[in-house]
């Protein structure tokens, strides 16, 4: 399992402002900000998002390079999928696929897909025989 990632986006604001509404139906929450004087000569400043008391998902401002990161995040349900979907095309995503079984991978893989406002690629993906049968 991998413990963080961090994301170089373009904009700090815009993208903290992004991942909280598009992450929120997952359950992912801006939990932390880190300063980055407070670590090692060059740390940046970041804005963490996490669930369930851990802090995995850190954004960095940067020099964005769109379309060259795929993170896929999980829902716990078909609903949580269709509900972050909707929640990044509501917050400014683009469209990269609507939500529906991706029968090329297998028929239980239900996803839904956007880019970010840097154009990062995102998956929003339940999948009921690693997450349990739910609707």
């Amino acid at each position: 399992m991998l413990d963080h990632i961090f994301l170089t986006v373009s904009d700090m604001a815009r993208s903290t402002a992004f991942y909280a509404t598009a992450l929120a139906p997952l359950g992912i929450k801006h939990q932390h900000d880190y300063d980055g004087r407070d670590g090692p000569p060059g740390h940046p400043d970041l804005k963490g998002f996490g669930a369930d008391g851990r802090v995995f998902f850190w954004l960095q401002e940067g020099v964005a390079a769109g379309q060259a990161v795929h993170i896929g995040f999980v829902g716990q349900s078909r609903s949580q999928v269709d509900a972050a979907h909707a929640a990044a095309m509501a917050a400014g995503a683009t469209d990269k696929g609507a939500p529906s079984a991706r029968l090329y991978y297998d028929p239980r893989y239900y996803a839904g897909n956007v880019l970010d406002p840097d154009g990062y690629s995102l998956e929003f993906v339940y999948k009921s025989w690693q997450h349990g049968a739910k609707s």
